[in-house]
């Protein structure tokens, strides 16, 4: 298998030594070179699976999931990457927990650890909650481990928070890698991240913000456009200007899906709630007001309303660089005529790009494998070589 020996041999001129024993948080709290090792093991471990070849590193052990906000694709790949390293999956359901009994989160976190070597959780719906919650969790499973509670410490992996949405982001740009032959041929592409029309209200700002945050590391030439008022974090919009400057990309903003995908070579149209909104949002349920919780949602709908003309359409797709940007979706899209009457994108363009947007998506589960490999694994190298050497095969049967 000379691939595995293609693959190890990248890894060797990499530093990701910290990523050990660490968690995944924000996608611009790791080093470029711990973000590539990432893209690198994600595409080893899919070679090897392709290839028939076992990658179970584990002979026992569980991935807890925790999913505060509904999943469909994210859900199943995280399941999916513990299943395809040898652990089990068992869901953390806080309706039938002792939370709701006044269960600490250090408690519970520990409870859940005792033979648990990855916790993935979602918490995207409130501003300042989702991110603070994961490491409020992270530092209760270390404190658990040194106290000699846990025998192991368990990895935390991101699945969506409500700032970034890393294992998003990092499948969408590994996509975008296979899809132009190379990180070698990013440098210069154009990437409109734009707000585009949903009849739903409250989405999440963590894949723009993860998109921002990420792709300006490639140096790539990002445009975040939106409608006045839908305005993503701004302490995320300065830390993909730090990544633009250091990449030597250029990173602007409009109030124009027109200027953002006039000669674009990427396209990432998606709807998100307002910033400000999320934050009155998150202080209303705080708050326990669920009239203001009514009135905000009729408010935002009210507001959706008035942009309908931000839609992914054949013209504006004809007006991206040679007619033929590659299009994105962290999926499912509210589709024209489809899903809904109007919505992010007319149907003869998704239709279009179904199959490369299930491609897309299909990075998503080695992304998730790769965080916990480089987590738990000291010597990656080696034992992607011993995994290659091993050949133990996944499937006896006829393939």
């Amino acid at each position: 298998m000379s691939y595995v020996k293609q693959w190890t041999k990248r890894l060797d001129k990499l530093n990701f030594r910290n990523m050990y024993g660490n968690d995944f948080f924000l996608t611009w709290e790791k080093t470029f070179e711990e973000v590539m090792a990432t893209f690198t093991v994600a595409d080893a471990l899919r070679g090897l699976r392709e290839d028939n070849v076992s990658t179970k590193i584990f002979d026992s052990g569980l991935g807890i999931s925790l999913f505060r906000d509904n999943s469909t694709r994210t859900r199943f790949s995280f399941a999916s990457a513990c299943n395809l390293l040898g652990l089990e999956v068992q869901d953390l359901d806080e309706g039938k927990s002792q939370i709701a009994h006044g269960e600490t989160v250090r408690e519970t976190a520990n409870m859940i650890s005792f033979m648990a070597d990855v916790i993935g959780i979602r918490d995207d719906m409130y501003i300042g909650k989702g991110n603070a919650y994961m490491h409020s969790v992270a530092d209760a499973v270390r404190e658990g481990y040194l106290d000699g509670v846990l025998e192991q410490c368990p990895t935390l992996v991101n699945l969506q928070c409500d700032i970034d949405h890393p294992t998003q982001c990092m499948a969408d740009m590994n996509h975008i890698i296979h899809q132009f032959g190379g990180v070698e041929n990013l440098k210069g592409k154009k990437v409109a991240m734009t707000w585009a029309y949903s009849p739903s209200y409250g989405k999440p700002l963590s894949v723009p913000q993860g998109v921002i945050g990420l792709f300006t590391r490639f140096g790539m030439d990002v445009h975040l456009a939106h409608p006045k008022g839908y305005e993503v974090m701004p302490e995320v919009e300065e830390v993909a200007k730090r990544n633009a400057l250091a990449s030597g990309c250029t990173f602007t903003k409009s109030n124009s899906m027109e200027e953002a995908f006039k000669d674009a070579d990427i396209v990432y149209p998606k709807s998100w709630a307002p910033f400000a909104a999320m934050e009155r949002r998150t202080k209303l349920y705080g708050d326990g007001d669920n009239e203001g919780i009514k009135a905000l949602e009729k408010e935002l709908l009210a507001q959706n309303a008035n942009h309908k003309d931000w839609e992914c359409t054949e013209k504006l797709m004809q007006s991206t660089r040679g007619g033929k940007a590659l299009y994105l979706h962290c999926l499912p899209a509210d589709i024209s005529g489809v899903s809904c009457k109007e919505g992010e994108v007319a149907a003869s363009v998704f239709d279009r790009y179904r199959v490369p947007l299930y491609k897309e998506a299909s990075h998503k589960p080695y992304i998730i494998a790769a965080m916990i490999f480089l987590s738990k694994v000291k010597y990656p190298q080696k034992t992607l070589r011993e995994l290659a050497d091993r050949g133990k095969k996944r499937f006896f049967g006829v393939v």
